[in-house]
C-alpha cells in the first residue's frame, strides 16, 4: 500500500500503472468502505438578508465560535454516536446511516414564535444518500444540506466538506407561509469530520500522471491532448434584495410597483462537465447541437484554490473562474443585459462519474479528470470569500492578476480579506427591470486552453415573481442551450434577410455580433444591434503569469486593466435621416452611457473619457469589457443590405479596431437578397 499526501489532501494509490488513452482498460474499482465519524464542527454562514425576507432572524447563538476568516461560524459536533459513510476508489461515496447531535447551535425567530437547532442532529435522508438532513430535539426536520464539496484530509482522518448548501425543508417553507421557498439555499456550510476507516485501513487505487493540454498522446502521431469543459447543467435562486446599496433601517424590498426601486441578487448553483472523448466523438451534454467536443483526447484541467502554490502545468495556482449575467427581452424585440456578477474562483473539484482516475491518484480534488462533473452551489457561489472582480482577468487564457487584486493589494503573496460585502461582485438588477419583458439567465465557466469557450457557456429561460410582500422569487425554464444567450436572440446562421449574428475571432478573443432590423411601416426600420463581448480584452500587465515567490512586487502578475472596446460605429448612406437613437449597458446609470454622433456618414458610439486617468490607464469610462454585453439602436428611413460595422478597441495597439459585415442602411437603390453564413 503507498499512500501519499499531497496539499494536505489524502490521496491513496495502488498498484500505479498508467494505461493508454488508446488502449484503455477500466480497473475494476475496489468494493467501498464504511468510515464513521465520531465528531468535528460544523460551520454556517446564514444569509441574513434572505432570512429576514423570509421573516426569520437569528436570535440566539449557543455555544458556538467566531466567524474563521471564510466567515464561518462553528458549531462542535459530539463525539457520541457516529455518522457512517462509504468512500470509494475516488473519494467520498455517500452516506450510510447513523447521527451526529450538535453541541450547542442557533435559535430562530420565525413568524410563529422560535425554531431552535440548539443540540440538533445531523442524519442521512431516507430516500437521498447524499444528502443529511438537520433535525430538531423533536425530530422535526427543518433544512438539509446538499450539493457538497468533499476531499479526504488528515491522512485519512478526516472528511472534509469544504462547502455545501443548508436549503429550506418543506415543511419550514409551510411553516412560514411561503411554500414556494422550498429548496431555497438559506446557508452556505463547512464541515469537518473525525473518522476511523473500517479495519484501519484505506481505500487505494492506480492512476497515473496527469494528461495536461497541448500534451501528445501516446500512440497516435500527431495528436494532443485538448481542454474542453462544458456547462451541464445549472439553475438560479434570489439571494436577496435592498432599497439601498447602503440601506441603513429598513431595507427589504417592496417588489416592482413599490416606492423604491430596489436591488435584487441573484445567484446560480451550476455543474459543469470535462470532455468524454478519449479517440472517438461523443456527446458530453446530450441533445444540444453544441454537446459534442471536436476535441478527440480529453485533457484533464488545473483546479487549484488561489494563494495556494506553485503546480504544474502552469506554474501557479490555475484554477477555472465562473461568471453569470441576466438578460430581457422586451416587447420591441430588444435584448438587454440587465445583471451581471463579478467572478467565482474555484477551488476544490469533486470529480463525479469520471471514466478514468484523474491524474494522480484516485481522490485528487484539484485536477478535473475526463468526463468528470463537478458542482458549485448557490451558496457558495453568494461567498464573499470566493468573489473577485472581472477587471482581474485577462479571460483569452483565465490569467488572474493575485498580485495587486483585492485579495492581494500589497502584492505579498498572501491572502487578505476581500472586502466584499453581500452586494459585491453580485449579479444585481433592478426591481423595475422585473416588471415586464421576458428573462434568459446564463451561467459560465472560462478555462485555461479550453478549444470551445461557447460551450462552457449555458443559458436558459427565467421567470420573475413578488408575491405579497415579498421577497422575489425565480423559476428556471426550459430548455437550457449550450452557447450565450445573444445566440437565442438571433440564431447564427439564420437565413433571415433582416437578420444577423456573426463572430469576431482572433488571439485576443472572441465578440458576437447580432443584429434586427424591423420593417415598421411608413418607409421607417428599426435596428437594433447586440455586441456581446465573450471573452476579449487587450490586457496591459506586468510580470508574468506565475505564482513565485522568490520574484520582486515589480516582477510578480498584475492586471493592470483589461479594457475591451470604446467605440461602436456602422455607415450611414446619403439620404439617411436617424431618430430614437438608444444605448443601454443595462444598469440604469445615465452617466456611464456612451454618447452617439452622426457625422462622416457614420453612425457612432463611444465611452465617456476619464478627464483625469491614473497614470498608465486609458481615459476610458464604462468600455465594452469581457461578459458584457451592450445593445445599440435607432431608426432609420432605409431598408437594410450588408454593411460592415467596426468596434474600435479602447487600449491602444495593432489592429485598431476590428469590422464584422451585418446588416445596416442601405442606399434606395440596393436591393438585399444575399443570406449569411455565421
Amino acid at each position: 500500500m503507498v499512500m501519499t499526501l499531497v496539499r494536505g489532501v489524502f490521496v491513496l494509490l495502488l498498484g500505479v500503472a498508467a494505461s493508454s488513452a488508446v488502449a484503455e482498460s477500466p480497473s475494476q474499482p475496489a468494493q467501498p468502505q464504511v468510515w464513521t465519524a465520531h465528531g468535528g464542527d460544523l460551520g454556517f454562514i446564514w444569509n441574513e438578508d434572505l432570512l429576514a425576507d423570509l421573516g426569520m432572524a437569528l436570535d440566539q447563538r449557543n455555544g458556538v465560535g467566531d466567524p474563521d476568516r471564510r466567515g464561518f461560524v462553528a458549531v462542535g459536533l459530539r463525539s457520541q454516536g457516529g455518522l457512517q459513510f462509504a468512500v470509494n476508489a475516488l473519494n467520498f461515496d455517500h452516506f450510510v446511516g447513523g447521527r451526529l447531535a450538535l453541541r450547542g447551535g442557533f435559535r430562530l425567530k420565525t413568524p410563529d414564535g422560535e425554531l431552535s437547532l440548539v443540540d440538533a442532529t445531523l442524519q442521512p435522508r431516507s430516500n437521498d444518500a447524499l444528502t443529511l438532513e438537520l433535525v430538531d430535539a423533536n425530530g422535526r426536520a427543518w433544512f438539509f444540506m446538499d450539493k457538497l464539496m468533499y476531499a479526504v484530509t488528515a491522512d485519512g482522518r478526516q472528511l472534509q466538506v469544504r462547502t455545501m448548501d443548508l436549503r429550506i425543508h418543506p415543511d419550514l417553507a409551510r411553516r412560514i407561509g411561503k411554500p414556494w421557498v422550498d429548496g431555497w439555499a438559506i446557508a452556505q456550510m463547512r464541515m469537518q469530520l473525525d473518522v476511523t476507516a473500517q479495519d484501519g485501513n484505506f481505500i487505494v487505487l492506480g492512476g497515473g500522471a496527469p494528461v495536461w493540454p497541448n500534451t501528445d498522446v501516446p500512440g497516435v502521431p500527431g495528436a494532443k491532448y485538448q481542454a474542453d469543459v462544458f456547462m451541464l447543467a445549472f439553475d438560479a435562486q434570489y439571494s436577496r434584495c435592498t432599497r439601498a446599496l447602503n440601506c441603513a433601517g429598513t431595507c427589504s424590498c417592496d417588489g416592482p410597483a413599490g416606492a423604491t426601486d430596489g436591488y435584487a441578487v441573484f445567484t446560480p448553483n451550476s455543474t459543469l462537465r470535462n470532455n468524454v472523448n478519449n479517440g472517438t466523438a461523443q456527446a458530453t451534454v446530450a441533445g444540444d447541437p453544441l454537446g459534442t467536443s471536436s476535441a478527440l483526447y480529453s485533457a484533464d484541467v488545473a483546479w487549484f484554490e488561489k494563494f495556494t502554490g506553485t503546480y504544474a502545468p502552469y506554474n501557479n495556482d490555475q484554477h477555472p473562474n465562473l461568471i453569470w449575467n441576466l438578460y430581457r427581452f422586451d416587447s420591441e424585440g430588444r435584448i438587454d443585459q440587465v445583471g451581471r456578477s463579478g467572478v467565482k474562483h474555484a477551488f476544490l473539484t469533486v470529480n463525479v462519474g469520471c471514466s478514468t482516475s484523474p491524474g494522480s491518484g484516485g481522490s485528487n480534488s484539484h485536477i478535473l479528470g475526463r468526463s468528470c462533473s463537478d458542482t458549485y452551489a448557490t451558496s457558495n457561489n453568494d461567498s464573499n470569500s470566493d468573489l473577485g472582480p472581472r477587471s482581474e482577468i485577462i479571460p483569452n487564457g483565465d490569467a488572474w492578476g493575485r498580485c495587486g487584486s483585492i485579495y492581494d493589494p500589497n502584492c505579498d503573496l498572501l491572502e487578505d480579506s476581500s472586502g466584499n460585502t453581500n452586494y459585491s461582485q453580485r449579479l444585481i438588477v433592478r426591481e423595475s427591470q422585473l416588471a415586464s419583458g421576458t428573462f434568459r439567465f446564463e451561467s459560465w465557466y472560462i478555462v485555461r486552453d479550453d478549444v470551445n469557450v461557447y460551450n462552457t457557456m449555458a443559458s436558459r429561460p427565467v421567470t420573475f415573481s413578488f408575491t405579497g410582500a415579498g421577497p422575489w422569487s425565480i423559476s428556471n425554464g426550459t430548455p437550457t442551450r449550450l452557447g450565450p444567450a445573444i445566440n437565442q436572440w438571433v440564431t447564427p446562421g439564420t437565413a433571415d434577410p433582416n437578420q444577423r449574428n456573426v463572430e469576431i475571432a482572433n488571439n485576443e478573443g472572441h465578440t458576437r455580433v447580432a443584429v434586427k432590423a424591423r420593417d415598421l411601416g411608413g418607409g421607417q426600420w428599426r435596428y437594433d444591434y447586440a455586441v456581446m463581448n465573450v471573452d476579449f480584452a487587450r490586457g496591459v500587465t506586468s510580470g508574468t503569469p506565475s505564482y513565485d515567490d522568490d520574484a520582486t512586487p515589480a516582477q510578480r502578475f498584475r492586471v493592470i486593466h483589461n479594457y475591451g472596446y470604446d467605440s461602436f460605429s456602422l455607415p450611414l448612406p446619403a439620404g439617411a435621416t436617424v431618430s430614437g437613437i438608444e444605448f443601454s449597458d443595462g444598469d440604469l446609470d445615465t452617466a456611464n452611457n456612451w454618447t452617439s454622433s452622426n457625422s462622416g456618414g457614420r453612425l457612432t458610439w463611444t465611452a465617456p473619457v476619464n478627464p483625469a486617468p491614473a497614470p498608465g490607464v486609458p481615459a476610458v469610462l464604462n468600455p465594452l469589457n469581457w461578459g458584457t454585453l451592450y445593445r445599440f439602436s435607432f431608426i432609420a428611413n432605409l431598408a437594410p443590405a450588408a454593411a460592415d460595422i467596426e468596434l474600435r478597441v479602447a487600449q491602444a495597439g495593432t489592429p485598431a479596431s476590428y469590422a464584422a459585415t451585418v446588416i445596416a442602411p442601405a442606399p434606395s437603390d440596393v436591393i438585399f437578397v444575399s443570406n449569411f453564413e455565421s
